[in-house]
């Protein structure tokens, strides 16, 4: 009897997830490149980029900016965060025929404040002296990422043509490694699932989400929400900027890019449990009982399907078969965009396991007082403005 009611959970689960949860499983918005003519009148555009450590990529990230195809007015605002590998010295290296690019020397981070957004603050600030009227655009980037040529034209065409505040997208992520292969369509998958894109692009729904490698906000929109200082302690800013703007009655744009590429490797299982296990435990609240809940529901929806469909009997078996086909039916369009075969999605009990464990040790470091580290910081707590609320 109990493997009859898991299995009649575990497929209504399944029903209310392909047939009601915003098309998540979908291929997902994918923008056209638009090179706009040079004879328009084009809303100015100020790219940010928080650089910290980032020696190994800050060159191909600058010269993929500086070489953007924008006719419009385009400033670079790179912010060194007290680097220690030689990351300020390597930017100001970057050719720059246009002069296009500003350095900023970052200062010590105040209290309350993430260091990330403490960066984006001042490259903000900065993007007012070289703007001062409120107009225009404000493109927030990593120094990991680069960008094809027409990325920034693309994304502004998008943000006029669909008078949008805010254009998101989840750039093409690595996927050569053995680790990337089985893990990283996984994470895009799950992003996808918590944050469907179509609820996020409809304004008549309250998901808000946005990926932090490319996001493109309108001057005013920020101004609205009371800039990134409104953000100022937020340890998952791009979801709580998202969140900030659609509430604010701002519309937005998610989707997936292939003009912008991130160029971190993660070779090792073990750098994405890290990326993972950064900010799981943000994520859920720091609560245990949404931990809890979050744990249940991944065994529900990814590992028991499998379970009963090897060793149910009867309608249990049928029932855990159809919801395990319908799990792995999910992940296919994802595997098609990384190239991947079709089998792997047989792979997804094991890899919702490292992910749950990956959430778990999160939890585990923050009651050990271990707390978030990213780039030799540590915080144990969101400290000022309120992350998005777990979906």
């Amino acid at each position: 009897m109990v493997w009859l009611v898991m299995a009649v959970l575990c497929a209504a689960i399944w029903v209310g997830l392909i047939g009601f949860h915003g098309r998540f499983w979908q291929a997902g918005p994918i923008l056209q490149p638009v090179r706009l003519p040079p004879d328009g009148s084009y809303p100015p555009v100020c790219v940010v980029v928080p650089a910290r450590d980032e020696a190994e990529s800050v060159q191909d990230c600058l010269s993929s900016l500086l070489g953007q195809d924008y006719p419009g007015t385009l400033h670079v605002v790179l912010v060194d965060d007290n680097s220690t590998d030689g990351t300020g010295a390597l930017a100001r290296a970057v050719p720059d025929p246009l002069g296009r690019l500003t350095i900023v020397t970052g200062q010590e981070r105040p209290a309350g404040w993430s260091g990330k957004l403490w960066a984006v603050a001042q490259g903000v600030a900065e993007t007012r002296r070289l703007i001062p009227a409120e107009q225009g655009y404000v493109f927030l980037t990593d120094a990991d990422i680069t960008h094809d040529p027409a990325h920034v034209a693309t994304l502004v065409a998008k943000a006029e043509g669909d008078g949008l505040d805010m254009a998101s997208e989840m750039v093409a992520l690595n996927c050569e490694s053995a680790a990337e292969r089985a893990l990283v369509p996984a994470f895009v998958f799950f992003f996808a699932l918590l944050y469907p894109f179509a609820l996020v692009n409809d304004p008549r729904s309250r998901v808000a989400g946005a990926a932090g490698g490319s996001i493109l906000i309108r001057r005013a929109a920020l101004s609205r929400i009371g800039g990134i200082e409104s953000l100022r302690g937020a340890l998952i800013d791009d979801c709580t900027l998202a969140l900030r703007v659609k509430r604010s009655g701002g519309g937005l744009y998610l989707g997936h890019s292939r003009l912008a590429r991130s160029i971190r490797p993660y070779p090792h299982p073990r750098d994405v449990w890290r990326m993972v296990a950064r900010t799981a435990y943000v994520q859920l609240r720091y609560s245990p009982l949404i931990l809890l809940g979050t744990v249940v529901g991944m065994v529900l929806v990814w590992i028991a399907p499998m379970l009963l469909a090897l060793f149910g009997h009867g309608p249990a078996r049928l029932l855990g078969a159809a919801a395990w086909v319908a799990s792995m039916a999910s992940f296919v369009p994802t595997l098609r965009r990384f190239g991947l075969p079709v089998a792997w999605a047989l792979l997804l009990p094991a890899i919702a396991s490292f992910y749950s464990a990956a959430t778990i040790g999160s939890a585990i470091d923050h009651h050990r007082g271990r707390g978030v580290v990213w780039k030799s910081r540590a915080y144990t707590e969101a400290t000022g403005a309120g992350d998005a609320p777990a979906p």
